[in-house]
């Protein structure tokens, strides 16, 4: 099975920060509790930028970082949970905004591990040969999804996109996808859609569900506990099951880049595993989770830091909304 190669990273995150600080002024809380159960500092929030745009900026950047015209990408793919519409695809919004001209385009939600997902499904069309060069941009706006009066969840989340670029290559690659949809109530946001329609039932709940509460509609719903139980089980099922279809134990692993959720999450997952926390790296410090994005933003740092370097094995772990989660594993 042929591999992927990565040519090209780029990120973008907006220049509004929040600070723990921020945080004390409208909420019961304080530094050292946000510290102390998520390890974030601060996060970046898009207070004066559409979602798409900050998909636009790490796309440019990340094109300019491969060294290619915008002409050579044949496929664009987003991932997002935070779309600024539900149609057009974010992707077609980009493809104009850059100028790839000759790309297809679509977006893919599977939450935060959309971009797993995505490398997985890029990789399918580069090994069947009609696609050369795929872009991959992960944008997400979650303070547009937020609740503000949830403590324990708005400290969590900010804004920002990563992008990489994609191309076929002979090196050793392996990925695997899973998903618990039984366990979706966990983490959840509810679609409210405000209709006209003279066709249905008058207080009628079109979904029929309980999950339409006036104080949640259009704001994340999620129990942190759950997903915190999933979340280390996953991600250590991810790459165990990967490094033994890519041929090696988890140990043998040079760079690990989990999704951005908690840290006390990696630190657990990674102790399971028996790797060596100094190979994992995290930047949730500086800026929270920003679902999707968490991993391609990790990823461009550490390219433009020269730490993605030939020769090393980089596994690429996240889990999400869904409940969904995955790993790839790939030869650099």
């Amino acid at each position: 099975m042929s591999g992927i190669e990565i040519v090209g990273t780029g990120s973008y995150f907006p220049e509004f920060t929040a600070d723990n600080a921020k945080f004390t002024e409208f909420l019961d809380t304080s530094d050292e509790w946000i510290t102390t159960r998520t390890g974030i500092k601060q996060r970046h929030i898009a207070v004066d930028i559409p979602n798409y745009e900050m998909g636009v900026r790490a796309a440019k950047n990340a094109v300019e970082n491969a060294g290619i015209s915008p002409d050579e990408i044949d496929l664009i793919i987003v991932t997002t949970c935070t779309p600024d519409f539900f149609y057009p695809a974010m992707s077609c919004l980009i493809q104009k905004k850059i100028g790839a001209k000759n790309a297809s385009c679509f977006d893919v939600n599977s939450a935060c591990t959309g971009f797993i997902t995505a490398v997985d499904i890029a990789h399918k069309f580069l090994e069947n040969g009609k696609d050369k060069t795929v872009l991959i941009v992960s944008s997400e706006k979650l303070s547009s999804q937020t609740d503000y009066t949830d403590r324990a969840s708005c400290i969590l989340f900010g804004d920002a996109a990563g992008a990489v670029v994609l191309r076929k290559s002979e090196k050793r690659f392996a990925s695997f996808m899973g998903a618990e949809g039984d366990e979706f109530e966990a983490l959840y946001c509810k679609v409210h859609y405000e209709s006209n329609c003279p066709f249905y039932k008058s207080g009628e709940d079109f979904f029929n569900n309980r999950f339409d509460t006036f104080e949640k509609k259009n704001f994340l719903v999620q129990d942190g506990k759950a997903v915190y139980k999933f979340a280390v089980n996953a991600m250590a099922n991810a790459v165990t099951t990967v490094a033994k279809d890519f041929g090696i134990t988890p140990e043998e692993l040079d760079v690990v880049i989990p999704h951005q959720a908690n840290l006390r999450i990696i630190a657990k997952a990674a102790e399971l595993l028996d790797i060596p926390f100094e190979r994992v790296y995290t930047n949730i410090e500086y800026m929270g989770n920003v679902s999707s994005a968490c991993i391609p933003v990790a990823l461009d740092e550490l390219n433009r830091a020269g730490k993605i370097t030939s020769g090393k094995k980089l596994c690429l772990v996240g889990f999400g909304a869904g409940l969904t989660y995955g790993s790839v594993i790939m030869d650099i």
